[in-house]
């Protein structure tokens, strides 16, 4: 079974109220009549019309071979300047993708997004997601409005999360200086993979990850950089003496713990990422249905790659189902 975990759904009422409310976020037609969402004057965002089309979506899986696609909200999220206008647009998104869930059983499983700039509203929106929506796991931003996520504000909701015994996907959000991205789409190309780079090596150096060990994190776009800059970030622990204050280890023994999507389709930085960490801890992801994302590329990259078949149906499938809340859906599991 090919399970993506990385993809991603924006509802209409969603994707109206980007145009509505006050944000540094401008939404604007362009010559192909495509809407493009800018931040500070950084594309961060093209919206598609599968976006928000769950029987167009059904209807690529099948051509690309995709079993069940795992549906978040991706970038700008629901972190904005009001706390009430965030959790309503949580609290809408969240309805919105598990009612899909439920219309889709076969097909669809869904992650939770929380209002996190309010840590108060955050925790309770968690529980209704998870407990009384069944959602499957969570979507964090890299950065909340700017603040990274190891403050110290958001260590109690990061303790429900520990105590749930949840999976994360870390997925970017505009990084710092995203004001100087604003030609040639360097935004999502190259800024959101190294604000997860950052956010990351902060989480782990911080200690996060001993701390945190019931957390199923899974770190977007095969990690950023880290598989190829694991070693530097070990040398920071030997070297510099606030990098190990917090942890009893170095730190690629808790990154090779983190899940790492496959949004990639390049097979040398696969094949770095596997050499890395290994195959238990790759899942399938596409970033359907973003321009820049592919299901079919996705599913034929890792079916192409030289290993052996167990290890590629763990991460075309297995490593998801696993890792994610009543990933399987059945009443036996519904109610543990």
């Amino acid at each position: 079974m090919n399970v993506d975990l990385h993809t991603h759904f924006y509802p209409q009422e969603y994707l109206r109220a980007l145009e509505m409310l006050e944000t540094s976020l401008d939404v604007a037609t362009d010559s192909n009549g495509n809407k493009i969402v800018r931040d500070r004057g950084a594309r961060i965002l093209t919206i598609t019309p599968e976006m928000s089309d769950p029987s167009q979506r059904i209807l690529e899986m099948d051509s690309a071979r995709v079993d069940i696609q795992v549906l978040s909200l991706s970038t700008p999220n629901v972190y904005f300047a009001s706390d009430q206008d965030s959790l309503s647009l949580a609290r809408t998104t969240n309805d919105y993708l598990a009612d899909l869930c439920e219309q889709y059983p076969t097909r669809f499983r869904c992650l939770a997004s929380v209002p996190l700039n309010s840590v108060d509203l955050a925790i309770p929106e968690l529980h209704r997601a998870i407990e009384t929506l069944g959602m499957n796991g969570v979507i964090l931003g890299s950065n909340i409005n700017d603040r990274p996520l190891n403050s110290e504000e958001f260590r109690p909701f990061f303790e429900e999360v520990d105590r749930l015994g949840l999976a994360v996907l870390i997925h970017p959000m505009s990084p710092a200086g995203v004001e100087l991205m604003g030609e040639y789409g360097l935004a999502p190309l190259v800024g959101f993979v190294f604000d997860t780079t950052l956010a990351v090596t902060r989480m782990v150096y911080e200690g996060m990850m001993e701390q945190f060990p019931n957390i199923n994190f899974i770190v977007a776009h095969l990690g950023g950089a880290i598989p190829y800059l694991l070693e530097r970030i070990n040398n920071g622990y030997r070297a510099y003496p606030e990098c190990r204050k917090n942890l009893s280890t170095l730190p690629s023994e808790y990154l090779k713990r983190l899940y790492y999507d496959t949004v990639s389709f390049h097979e040398p930085a696969l094949m770095c990422a596997y050499h890395t960490v290994g195959a238990k801890q790759m899942v399938l992801g596409s970033d359907y249905p973003h321009v820049i994302g592919s299901m079919t590329e996705a599913v034929a990259t890792l079916e192409s790659l030289e290993l052996a078949e167990d290890e590629k149906a763990m991460m075309l499938g297995q490593n998801a189902l696993r890792i994610l809340r009543n990933a399987h859906g059945g009443p036996e599991e519904a109610s543990t």
